[in-house]
């Protein structure tokens, strides 16, 4: 027993101390807890698995009886496995670093405690995901980090755009999630169980379905909810909306590792899907057509944080596409290299914006590389890895994946390697706009004043009461943002994790990742290793950098003339092919409508209404009635029995003529 619990209680702990005392605490104590707890955590992973490999055979711990129903028995156990480690370092190490950051880029929050109680609970429920030995307690993982996701993304909840953009998350991941649910019904209806190691052994001895079956339902299933998480199409749209929470969850939640949740589930069920070539040919379509829209949508937006929201899109995309042709090894290699760059380039977007004083319009920055010097550097290292310049981390996972497409389907290959230079251009687009040229910047704003009419410039609303900051951008030293107008380099705490993942960026691809998975995970079983292939594939990736070099340095009014020529088509990539006003227009306008006219008038208002309403009438006349017979007059009541004898007698004396 090497007491796999103690990797996800460490943080549970620190959600604890500061989200019930955090108030009262000083930040630096909330910073010690918060941060020390994921230390703790990492190394208690490097701890276990220094003693468990080289896991041959997952490690598993059992703690008890979870449900025990008839036939069904869900025990709560965790394991770990090669691929499960490889989780638990990146989880555990990326989340590291990005707790230090927040530190940094947080430290002007006034609500400081409450962000790091959310954080610390964030990386409890995706350890949990990680290590949980079965479907069931993996669900429990997956739902506690949609939970966190939510609660990040409204951080600034006075901000209605925040707000939105959490209930827009939480809801879109709903649609995922109940599909999960679905398979995991139908797998214990296949399997009689949900843990790994049974559900795969009975899997491994079904036959390979070429026509829709069982194993093709599952793996569809499974799908839903892994594009749900993992924002692939058409289940997208929530994650450019979450950049409306902190720049630290950006890096962590949805770059680093909750995002890449649904591609983790579908290694994890390599399986199954093996067995469902129809579903595994969806996989991959749905990974392409990922790739290649975020992708050209991130060609033409303006914030920097949008950029990179729908980079991760389209990189997920790329993931997808791999475990989609069956290799499922390179694709958890980009993973954990996309890992590495994205990280670093949101948390480099980050420095920039606190560089700023909350620009993240980079139509306002430019020529930034002489001021904030260490911040462009550490970025360049992420820069060429996403680009997929040679002998980076992200050239090794991207022509590993690229090899597999090619075997599977040329036309496949070239969209693909077209995707990987649009890349490249639209990164290096940022980094143009961002470091190159004149600076563009305009004067910062006033001390305290964040741009938005419901705080006034002393952080109080419109009644004069105190409330949170609740601008991604209060970060800002208030007392500097006034007379400080030049850019100006973040601090320690921010670079100081920005050079590691820098590093990590240029040198993480050397180690063979897919071999080392292979216990885990079944090899691709056919992958071209053509040379001419891995010229094309960073070709295309140098191409897409020297395009946005001509666009963007050489010849600066290339861009406007291009977009008065495009017009109409320009517009529509700029408005991410509308499928947000699609959705509304389909579903979430006659929802609304729907409800509004028949549920609240007709059902509620009307019936429901009417008949409680009624009811009342009904009462309120019988007890009028009653009020002039109950007056508590003797006289009064003398009258009503004579009326009532006279009533009597007259009624039997019509009955008696009657007879």
């Amino acid at each position: 027993m090497q007491q796999l619990w103690l990797i996800p209680l460490f943080p549970l702990i620190g959600f604890l101390i500061n989200g019930l005392f955090g108030r009262k605490l000083p930040k630096s104590a909330i910073s010690l807890v918060a941060v020390g707890t994921v230390v703790a955590s990492f190394l208690w992973v490097l701890k276990t698995l220094s003693a468990i490999m080289p896991l041959e055979t997952p490690h598993i711990e059992t703690y008890a009886t979870w449900i025990q129903s008839g036939f069904v028995n869900i025990p709560f156990e965790f394991a770990v496995d090669r691929l499960t480690a490889v989780m638990l370092l990146v989880v555990t190490g990326i989340g590291s670093l990005i707790h230090v950051y927040a530190t940094g880029y947080m430290a002007e929050e006034d609500g400081y405690y409450r962000f790091f109680a959310y954080l610390n609970l964030f990386m409890f429920f995706m350890l949990t995901l990680v290590l949980g030995n079965n479907y069931l307690l993996l669900f429990v993982g997956w739902e506690g980090v949609g939970l966190c996701s939510y609660l990040l993304i409204g951080f600034y909840y006075l901000k209605n755009s925040a707000s939105t953009a959490g209930n827009k998350a939480f809801i879109v991941n709903r649609v995922g999630d109940f599909g999960f649910s679905l398979a995991m019904f139908l797998i214990v209806i296949q399997f009689k169980t949900l843990t790994f190691q049974d559900v795969m052994k009975q899997a491994a001895q079904v036959p390979v379905e070429h026509a829709v079956g069982m194993m093709t339902v599952i793996c569809l299933l499974l799908l839903v909810g892994a594009a749900g998480k993992s924002a692939q199409v058409p289940l997208h749209v929530w994650l450019p909306d979450a950049m409306e929470g902190p720049t630290p969850v950006s890096a962590l939640i949805h770059a680093a590792t909750m995002v890449t949740a649904g591609v983790y589930m579908t290694c994890r069920s390599a399986t199954i899907f093996l067995k469902a070539p129809i579903a595994m040919e969806a996989v991959a379509i749905v990974g392409l057509i990922t790739a290649v829209l975020a992708a050209t949508i991130g060609m033409t937006q303006w914030d920097i944080k949008k950029v990179f929201a729908y980079s991760t899109i389209s990189q997920l995309g790329y993931m997808f596409l791999a475990a989609g042709v069956g290799a499922f090894g390179p694709a958890m290699w980009h993973v954990v290299t996309h890992a590495f760059f994205k990280a670093l380039l949101f948390l480099g977007a980050g420095a920039v914006i606190y560089s700023m004083h909350h620009e993240q319009d980079m139509r306002h920055m430019g020529g930034l590389r002489k001021y904030i010097p260490i911040t462009f550097g550490t970025l360049a290292c992420a820069w060429i890895a996403i680009a997929g310049v040679p002998l980076t981390s992200g050239w090794f996972s991207k022509e590993a994946i690229l090899g597999a497409v090619y075997h599977h389907s040329p036309i496949m290959y070239w969209i693909a390697v077209l995707t990987a230079m649009v890349t490249a251009f639209y990164v290096s687009r940022s980094m143009f706009l961002t470091f190159f040229g004149e600076f563009r910047g305009a004067a910062v704003p006033a001390a305290g004043h964040h741009g938005h009419g419901d705080e006034d410039d002393h952080g109080h609303d419109d009644h004069g009461h105190a409330v949170e900051k609740h601008d991604d951008r209060a970060h800002a030293v208030a007392h500097n943002a006034a007379h400080d107008t030049e850019p100006h380099e973040a601090p320690f705490v921010m670079w100081g994790p920005l050079a590691v993942l820098a590093a990590l960026s240029i040198v993480g691809g050397f180690f063979d990742l897919p071999h080392f998975l292979e216990p885990a995970l079944p090899p691709a079983e056919h992958v071209a290793h053509e040379a001419w292939l891995e010229i094309v594939g960073s070709a295309a990736g140098i191409l897409g950098i020297v395009i946005a070099h001509i666009m963007y340095v050489a010849k600066p009014e290339m861009p406007d003339a291009l977009t008065a020529k495009l017009g109409g088509l320009y517009r529509l990539v700029y408005d991410k092919y509308r499928v947000d006003e699609a959705y509304d227009l389909t579903i979430v306008d006659p929802l609304i409508g729907g409800s509004r006219s028949f549920l609240w008038k007709g059902l509620d208002a009307g019936l429901i209404d009417g008949m409680v309403n009624g009811a009342g009438s009904t009462a309120r006349l019988v007890g009028g009635f009653a009020r002039w017979i109950q007056t508590g007059n003797m006289r009064t009541y003398g009258a009503w029995v004579l009326v009532g004898a006279v009533a009597v007698l007259a009624y039997l004396g019509i009955g008696g003529g009657v007879r």
